[in-house]
């Protein structure tokens, strides 16, 4: 039985040697097991958990542990694969199976503490791949499993440097053509796509897709935004697709969580709808983009507090950015349909979502988003009024229901126009 440290842990440490860092990625370590059957890693402590195939926990440290294996396409979808797993599969064997030759790469489990000067086996050129940046399939069997696509793409976000091997992309254009990403899973689009929005740069996600056809195919709401055009004095990048990648980059480069990259990625889809004959404007597409990112939600199986938020950005980001001129009364209202003075930590979400919306555009990326300066005070003040004592006092003058409600409304009201006024 020999055992080998396979993947991502190989890869990221050759390319820490490569640039002189002390960490590229933050990989979990792969082992892959040859000449075992799953009988003798129970016999040797080994927890197993793999339902598809034979996957085991170590007894002490709990990484996973998969025998070798080849596989082979049985069905359209994710799940009609087979898997073949036996004493006689090679190392070589399983490292054919996996997706790019970057991540077919091993080290033997004894060199594993530093694998990036440990014995190399690279079967595909993985080695050379990496230094010259290059996403690149192993063998055709990439062809077999649309997730790849997918795959590759979230690498292209993580790895904004490489680029995809011509062939390669050859290979997802057909695969495309061929209608085989019409057979993703919805869970397994959104685990890529989830992955893909928290890398490095997001947009090389969505560029990879839209070049090879399948983001047309897996989110037609975004891929229709590219060629139309927005007013210039207010973006002055004009094409909304580019606009869409900017601001997706900017809630990577202020370190945004998945929440906020998810209502960055579709707080405006509701622009790719708007009737040709209005165009550069954009009436209406608050609405619209939230009735659209709905769908897509469904779609995807997004989780609530995802599609939740995104609701709110998609709806909202216009008042957001226009609420340095609004009243009071009319700030509070913004604070009530965004549900912050319930929900406050959520409210810096929305802020955050739209300070990326005002700074994904040509030019902005380095300015201030002062109406979340304003707001967060608005907010502070109004979460001061002690709603409590005002509820106390309208009961003993015989209020109920909907009037103390309003007296609650019109107390925080007046407070705003206190703190506005200096008294």
């Amino acid at each position: 039985m020999d055992i080998y440290l396979v993947g991502g842990a190989v890869r990221d440490a050759l390319m820490a040697r490569d640039r002189e860092a002390n960490q590229i990625t933050h990989s979990d370590r792969d082992w892959v097991v040859v000449g075992a059957s799953p009988q003798q890693m129970q016999d040797l402590g080994y927890l197993p958990v793999g339902r598809d195939f034979p996957v085991f926990l170590h007894p002490k440290s709990r990484e996973e542990y998969a025998l070798a294996r080849t596989e082979r396409k049985t069905a359209p979808g994710y799940h009609g694969f087979a898997f073949h797993a036996e004493p006689g599969v090679t190392l070589e064997d399983d490292l054919a199976r996996r997706d790019l030759t970057i991540n077919a790469m091993a080290v033997a489990a004894v060199q594993a503490d530093d694998p990036a000067r440990g014995e190399l086996i690279d079967p595909h050129g993985g080695r050379a791949d990496l230094r010259a940046r290059v996403l690149r399939h192993v063998t055709l069997a990439f062809a077999e499993d649309p997730v790849r696509i997918l795959r590759l793409a979230r690498f292209a976000a993580r790895f904004p440097d490489f680029t995809v091997a011509p062939e390669t992309m050859d290979l997802m254009q057909a695969m495309v053509r061929h209608g085989e990403v019409d057979h993703l899973v919805a869970e397994r689009v959104w685990q890529e796509l989830s992955r893909g929005l928290m890398e490095e740069r997001p947009s090389r996600m969505f560029e990879v897709l839209r070049a090879c056809g399948a983001l047309a195919r897996i989110l037609p709401e975004l891929d229709c935004l590219w060629g139309v055009p927005q007013r210039a004095d207010y973006h002055p990048e004009v094409d909304t697709g580019v606009h869409a990648m900017m601001v997706m980059d900017m809630s990577a480069r202020l370190h945004a969580p998945l929440t906020v990259r998810y209502a960055c990625l579709c707080h405006d889809l509701g622009k790719g709808t708007t009737p040709a004959n209005i165009l550069p404007r954009h009436l209406g597409h608050e609405q619209r983009s939230a009735d659209l990112l709905h769908r897509v939600s469904e779609r995807w199986r997004v989780p609530r507090e995802c599609r939740e938020l995104a609701d709110v950005v998609a709806r909202e980001h216009g008042n957001l950015h226009r609420s340095e001129d609004f009243d009071e009364a009319a700030s509070l209202r913004l604070l009530e349909r965004c549900d912050a003075i319930r929900r406050p930590q959520r409210f810096e979400e929305i802020l955050q979502a739209c300070e990326c919306d005002a700074r994904g555009r040509l030019g902005h990326e380095d300015r201030a988003y002062p109406q979340a300066i304003r707001l967060r005070a608005v907010l502070k003040t109004v979460l001061a009024v002690d709603t409590n004592a005002v509820a106390q006092q309208a009961v003993q003058h015989g209020k109920a229901g909907p009037q103390i409600a309003q007296l609650i409304h019109s107390a925080r009201v007046n407070a705003l126009k206190q703190a506005h006024s200096g008294g």
